[in-house]
């Protein structure tokens, strides 16, 4: 796997020269292919006006298709082939969005460095050529990312939250993996982990329409839902504490505080991984000074580096490990601070909210680790509302009424424990994902890449 495997597409910068006599086929081509964003020209002018207008006149919900020749605007509101008419509407302004230069037109922006021969090769059909330009300094490519079908599925739990930056790392299988293993540490049941997975088989092969939008997130769940169920099997839950399976590591309602260290320090180790990420990012966005100095690159996994081999070394009385460890934390604070102090510019203002920031990023350390313990407590609340349930049902169970009684209680209690901590289990897992890991991963958004495309309409000249 190379480098540019890890994140968005590589994006070249590129220029269409084009003949002005025949800039309308070119534009044509270059709809058609759908593989260039086109850099618009500020301002109005007539191409601009004249397309507004043919704008105005096609209904809302029609989808614009380009005539392979020029066709009267008139004849296609005569003819009420509105699809036409914003087609055209779109070749007039991008014509508009075209340098004009002698006898030839320049049309800039940007398309994916792996699409150029096969872009180039259409356009010379047409008689214009495709010339690759310097990237602009202080100038952010836009962000494509690469089709992948697994990526593609826990990809809107990223964006969400923010679109990848060109120069960053695509966080994709690190955010799917640590969401499904949050939540499969807090939804820690085996019947309700199966039945979730069961939910996402059904959405898969569903061909309801309503469900058409998030048919294609089907593994997400599905994987939750095993990644509960395996959790359940380390609990001894399944539907409660029920007996159908054997406790194979701890049961949450009899050693909850093993559990809590546990949660802790699986916390703690995904925030020094989504810091080893966000320095990784912190280098490709501005090299050594930006990864070096940046709270959320290495200096701010020096400082958490260093907190963590300190509290070892105070839990294992060991001062070797507590002096290594305040060290590095304390080259953490120092370059986090000068990170700081450059951002906020000069003077003393400047120095007061360097502080300020460097205090609030040390709560934020130990806040954020001490947050996981969400898993151990949300865990044992699952198991704790199992456990009322299946007590309830069990202590109904009798002959007659008590057994439908009994049943009743069982089925329900079930069904509303699976919806509801289902429901928050989610969210808790999202937040921690966003408010923990994504704000050391991300320090910006990035810009999606929006080719120009308008199909070519296959109909008679």
């Amino acid at each position: 796997m190379s480098s540019s495997d890890l994140g968005p597409v590589p994006m070249t910068r590129v220029a269409v020269v084009a003949p002005r006599s025949h800039a309308r086929d070119v534009l044509v081509a270059l709809a058609d292919a759908g593989m260039m964003e086109v850099e618009e020209l500020d301002g109005r002018g007539a191409g601009r006006d004249e397309a507004t207008r043919m704008d105005d006149d096609v209904p809302d919900g029609v989808d614009p298709a380009v005539s392979p020749v020029a066709v009267d605007p008139d004849q296609l509101r005569d003819r009420g082939r509105w699809d036409l008419l914003a087609g055209e509407a779109a070749i007039a302004r991008r014509r508009h969005d075209m340098v004009e230069h002698g006898p030839a037109g320049v049309l800039v922006g940007w398309a994916g460095t792996g699409d150029l021969d096969g872009l180039a090769q259409r356009l010379a059909e047409t008689g214009a050529s495709l010339v690759e330009l310097p990237r602009p300094r202080l100038v952010v490519p836009p962000t494509r990312m690469p089709e992948s079908t697994l990526r593609d599925r826990v990809r809107p739990l990223v964006d969400t939250y923010a679109i990848v930056p060109y120069e960053d790392v695509d966080p994709s299988l690190f955010a799917g993996i640590t969401y499904v293993l949050m939540f499969g540490m807090m939804f820690g049941d085996v019947g309700h982990g199966l039945v979730l997975a069961l939910l996402a088989v059904l959405l898969a092969r569903s061909r309801t329409p309503r469900f058409a939008s998030v048919r294609r997130l089907w593994l997400f769940p599905f994987a939750a839902g095993i990644v509960a169920a395996g959790f359940g099997l380390l609990y001894g839950e399944a539907f409660g504490p029920t007996g159908l399976v054997p406790t194979l590591w701890l049961s949450p309602l009899e050693e909850p505080v093993r559990l809590l260290v546990v949660a802790v320090g699986a916390g703690a180790a995904l925030i020094a991984a989504s810091l080893a990420i966000g320095s990784i990012n912190r280098w490709r966005e501005g090299g050594l000074p930006r990864a070096l100095y940046s709270s959320t690159g290495l200096a701010g996994a020096a400082l958490f580096l260093g907190a963590a081999i300190a509290a070892a070394g105070v839990g294992w009385q060991r001062g070797v490990l507590l002096a290594v460890g305040a060290s590095l934390a304390g080259v953490g604070l120092v370059l986090s601070f000068i990170g700081f102090r450059v951002a906020a510019g000069s003077g003393g203002a400047a120095t007061g909210q360097a502080v300020i920031e460097l205090f609030d990023t040390v709560i934020r350390v130990f806040a954020n680790v001490v947050s996981f313990g969400r898993l151990a407590a949300f865990g044992l609340t699952h198991a704790a509302i199992g456990f009322v349930v299946w007590d309830a049902a069990r202590n109904l169970w009798g002959p007659g009424f008590g057994a439908v009684a009994a049943v009743v209680v069982f089925v329900v209690g079930n069904v509303l424990a699976f919806g509801l901590e289902g429901l928050v289990v989610g969210v808790q897992a999202l937040r921690l994902e966003y408010y923990e890991l994504f704000s050391r991963i991300f320090s910006g958004e990035g810009r999606l890449f929006a080719p120009w495309h308008v199909p070519t309409a296959q109909e008679e000249s």
